[in-house]
């Protein structure tokens, strides 16, 4: 079975993508753990949160096939807004590769939605590049989704990989 993971910047369409997906297999997706995490804590979120919400996106992720997001984002945000990251978290990212794994790359090229957990209105291009290039420094295989009809390009793109 191929795991599809729908990553990249803020605001760029994964969870309408992610839900689409659900809706038209049939089957659950694993949700962005982060936002179940953060809605629940009392305070402003640290660097030591990650781990818990890199545990509980991993946990997600392995009992659904289709995945809003994954280590890597938590990899990439660690090191942007705090130029590091817990080493368990890598050393989970390396396990996976050799996973199947599918990744739907998504392009901010969609206008900013405001939402009280995004904090990168204006660095969103600078974000997907650097997905791209974890992406490709992890050799996964991946589809940059972009402009307009991103549900049926992601499903014309993955239409053989779900089971």
């Amino acid at each position: 079975m191929t795991k599809i993971i729908v990553t990249g910047a803020e605001s760029s369409g994964k969870t309408t993508i992610c839900k689409g997906l659900s809706n038209y297999y049939n089957i659950p997706f694993s949700e962005e753990y982060s936002r179940i995490y953060l809605n629940t804590l009392q305070r402003d979120y640290n660097q030591a949160d990650l781990i818990e919400i890199a545990k509980g996106q991993l946990k997600s992720n392995q009992e659904n096939q289709i995945c809003d997001t994954d280590l890597i984002t938590i990899k990439i945000w660690s090191k942007y807004k705090y130029g590091n990251c817990n080493n368990w978290i890598l050393e989970q990212i390396e396990k996976q590769k050799t996973e199947n794994r599918f990744y739907l790359l998504c392009k901010p090229d969609i206008p900013w939605k405001s939402d009280p957990l995004r904090e990168n209105p204006t660095n969103r291009e600078e974000l997907f590049e650097i997905y791209k290039k974890e992406l490709d420094r992890l050799s996964h295989n991946y589809f940059i989704i972009e402009g307009e009809n991103r549900f049926k390009k992601s499903l014309a793109k993955i239409v053989d990989l779900i089971i």
